[in-house]
């Protein structure tokens, strides 16, 4: 027999194909990446660490997993491939090793308003089918139950088959949907103001239209005209019929100019076109619009629940369908453990174990018809955990941004149980982590830096995490940091009360929050601290939320524009120069004409993707080449808008460019951690920590007298967090109070007064069950908080 038969004969039972064992990146430079080379074990645990903007989310989501995904959609057919987006190959000399990636990522979830807890985890689908099955009376399929399918009836002719004789008879159809008639599965019916829609003494000419983008200087004015509408006649005075037109007409054919168009009453087509969009996505004129012209209110045919009359009527031991989608899902899995049904078994056991993994993750105080647009980011990314966690997927590579955002020290233990269950699979696990409670777990651990964006994106340490822990790097030396509790804390300067506080799952909570101090609100995820802030405290005058939402705005805004800083920047190159300041603005008189100042130009392919490519004519800088001949301290627009924040404050602080205004907005951005962003960064790029930073440096400028910020160390390493917890002080100092929503145990430990809420999640929280300062939370250990903080403030992490 010849020895080439077998390719394992020197390794046991080893094959070749056994020895691709790792992920190799090699000359890696996307964005601030520095040629870098790493070599990643497969199947393992591994977490990348570094000071926020040090290249981690460039590497592991921008190179390894969008290599991958790239690849994989090349295995697609032109036709499918047309309606995906075109990924461009990361720059990287060469990738070795890649499987199928799977990114968990904290991005909210909602882009639909039908979307809720159950669609987006397929729990709805099973309890559409155990209803289909079980359900009495029986209604019919699935489909029946859903509040996305709406009932369909039809009529006509069919044709019978008898032995040789065919005949036709008429015949009625009726495909039952479990949508709601009335509201058509939203749970909600929306009622216009007319006030806010238009204004009755003026006439369409004239402009009497408020809805915003209804310009009648445009083809709005011609299509109204088209349509047969008076246009100079004030709305008041409009026959009844012409303001049914104008209000609720179908759709209907009509020709403007020799054109084809379509007209459409005002609020059908506001309808289709701002109320079928997720709130979140809007932008800030349209949203306040909304806010202000439409009243939503519970429909009154369903009862919120979304759901047809049939659906409704359908029961299992006494309940429906919506009755349990309402109950919180801790509750729920105890329900369906109590279900013994032997023609549904293997079903029960999967919706078993769906129930019980939201137990698992830290969200079991959540209900099946919540609207994923209302989750957090962390909420959302652990809902989306989810789905991976019953899979039957082995040996890909999971991909997840920091998930211990938003949880509680308590919760972190249990998502590091997941994350090793998902590796002990066969799976490699990629995590980008600050927490040290995580890195503790990995098996190999990259540390990224030394600093952030130019100072960062080379390779500082690998392997295990007793090396990092021994290595001379940023996280090494700080992986051990434990602040301590204050000597003295701040004495109250008076109260911002809070009475009888029942949103959400608050149990008519009555609370002091202290002023003149810096005052934390800690508990579980899901015991009410942001029902708390939303309900009772923001809104007051003089308070000032800072959340970590999205920052709304065009594709051009970056940190100069959203903060003001562009403004001085554009004042001094237009003094230094003897020139107009708009010629310093992308978006006005010195914007390449080939890309209006975008700096790319987007090329949108109809039902494919929009291409991005770089502006050939100004190489993506956005500018004229007769504006960039402008300098201002040997330097000109595009280049200061291309300098990170640190870099900026030194150039503007001292000589030609010496600009006060823009330096002291600059020093706002450093003060918050935000320092290695380049000053004209897209904001759509920011993550959700970087965006809330952002916002309380611009809004640090304003006369607000209480900041609340939710989580503000998200995003931040360790050895930023001390430089937070400075700022924060330096707020309080100057008379600001400030309340932070954190689970961080460095923020509680520096606090003045801790507010702890709990003593569980959902229906078992929603009670304050500790106040006072931090020293006797720890003196007590009476909560999970007070035990965790004892922990942290008293030891180590065990070694």
């Amino acid at each position: 027999m010849s020895t080439g038969t077998r390719t394992d004969t020197d390794q046991g039972s080893r094959t070749v194909a056994d020895t691709h064992d790792l992920i190799r990146v090699e000359g890696a430079r996307e964005n601030n990446l520095k040629d870098i080379h790493v070599e990643i074990p497969k199947r393992r645990l591994t977490v990348f660490t570094g000071v926020s903007g040090s290249g981690k989310s460039s590497l592991v989501f921008d190179t390894i997993a969008a290599e991958s995904q790239r690849m994989i959609n090349e295995t697609y057919s032109a036709f499918v491939q047309g309606f995906m987006p075109t990924l461009a190959r990361p720059d990287v000399d060469r990738l070795e090793g890649l499987t199928t990636a799977i990114i968990v990522d904290q991005e909210r979830m909602g882009a639909n308003p039908r979307s809720t807890v159950g669609t987006a985890t397929d729990a709805n689908a099973l309890l559409r089918i155990l209803y289909s099955r079980l359900g009495q009376p029986h209604i019919g399929s699935p489909n029946a139950y859903s509040f996305n399918i709406p009932t369909v009836r039809a009529s006509g002719a069919i044709t019978i088959e008898r032995g040789e004789r065919t005949r036709a008879e008429k015949a009625t159809f009726t495909r039952l949907g479990g949508m709601c008639p009335r509201c058509e599965g939203m749970g909600s019916v929306t009622d216009f103001d007319l006030t806010a829609l238009y204004d009755d003494t003026r006439s369409l000419s004239e402009g009497a239209l408020t809805v915003p983008g209804y310009s009648m200087e445009g083809w709005y004015g011609r299509i109204f005209a088209g349509a047969g509408l008076p246009m100079a006649k004030p709305i008041g005075t409009f026959t009844k019929k012409e303001l049914h037109k104008l209000l609720y007409a179908e759709p209907e054919k009509i020709k403007v100019e020799g054109i084809n168009r379509t007209y459409e009453g005002l609020i059908p087509k506001i309808q289709k076109s701002m109320l079928s969009k997720d709130p979140e996505a809007m932008q800030p004129h349209i949203r306040a619009f909304v806010d202000r012209a439409i009243t939503f209110t519970t429909c009154p045919e369903c009862d919120g629940t979304r759901l047809s009359p049939e659906a409704r009527s359908s029961r299992i031991r006494g309940k429906n369908i919506a009755e349990l989608c309402a109950m919180q899902i801790s509750d729920l899995a105890g329900w369906v453990r109590e279900l013994d049904e032997p023609s549904v078994a293997p079903l029960l056991t999967g919706l078993r174990h769906l129930l019980d993994s939201f137990d698992e993750i830290g969200l079991g105080y959540l209900s099946l018809d919540r609207p994923a647009g209302t989750l957090s980011g962390g909420e959302a990314q652990r809902t989306k955990m989810i789905r991976h966690l019953g899979s039957s997927l082995t040996d890909v590579t999971y991909v997840f941004d920091e998930p211990t955002i938003g949880l509680h020290p308590h919760d972190i233990a249990r998502m590091n149980t997941l994350l090793l269950q998902l590796r002990d699979k066969g799976n490699t696990v990629l995590v980008v982590e600050h927490k040290p409670e995580t890195i503790a777990i990995a098996d190999h651990v990259v540390d990224l830096g030394p600093g952030a964006g130019t100072q960062g994106g080379t390779v500082c340490f690998e392997g295990d995490v007793e090396g990092l822990r021994g290595s001379d790097t940023v996280t090494g030396h700080h992986l051990d940091d434990r602040a301590r509790l204050k000597e003295s804390v701040r004495t109250a300067a008076g109260t911002l009360e809070v009475r009888g506080a029942a949103t959400h799952n608050l149990k008519d909570v009555d609370v002091d929050l202290p002023l003149g101090v810096l005052c934390v609100l800690t508990g579980v995820a899901g015991s009410g601290k942001s029902s708390l802030v939303s309900g009772s405290v923001a809104g007051r005058d003089g308070v000032v939320v800072i959340d970590q939402g999205a920052i709304r705005g065009s594709r051009r805004s970056n940190p100069a524009t959203y903060t003001g800083l562009l403004d001085p920047i554009r004042k001094a190159f237009a003094k230094a120069n003897g020139v107009k300041p708009a010629l310093f603005s992308s978006n006005s008189e010195g914007a390449c004409p080939t890309c209006n100042g975008a700096g790319v130009i987007y090329t949108d392919l109809g039902v494919m993707a929009t291409v991005e490519s770089t502006c050939e004519e100004c190489e993506g800088r956005r500018f004229q080449a007769a504006v960039l001949e402008y300098t201002l301290g040997g330097k000109n627009i595009a280049e200061v808008l291309a300098m990170p924040v640190t870099e900026a404050e030194e150039f503007f602080a001292d000589g030609a460019a010496r600009t006060p205004a823009a330096h002291k907005i600059l020093g706002r951005l450093a003060d918050v951690g935000l320092g290695y962003l380049s000053l004209g960064q897209q904001l759509t790029t920011l993550s959700g920590g970087e965006r809330q930073r952002l916002k309380l440096a611009s809004q640090m400028g304003e006369r607000g007298e209480v900041y609340v910020l939710d989580e503000p160390t998200t995003g931040l390493h360790l050895a930023d967090v001390e430089q937070l917890l400075g700022l924060l002080d330096r707020l309080v100092d100057s008379g600001r109070s400030v309340i932070v929503i954190e689970h961080h145990q460095a923020v509680m430990a520096h606090a003045d007064w801790i507010v702890d809420l709990g003593p569980g999640a959902g229906h078992d929280g929603g009670r304050v069950v500790f106040e006072g300062p931090p020293a006797d939370l720890v003196a007590a250990r009476s909560t999970l908080t007070g035990e965790y903080l004892a922990a942290y403030v008293g030891a180590d992490l065990a070694r």
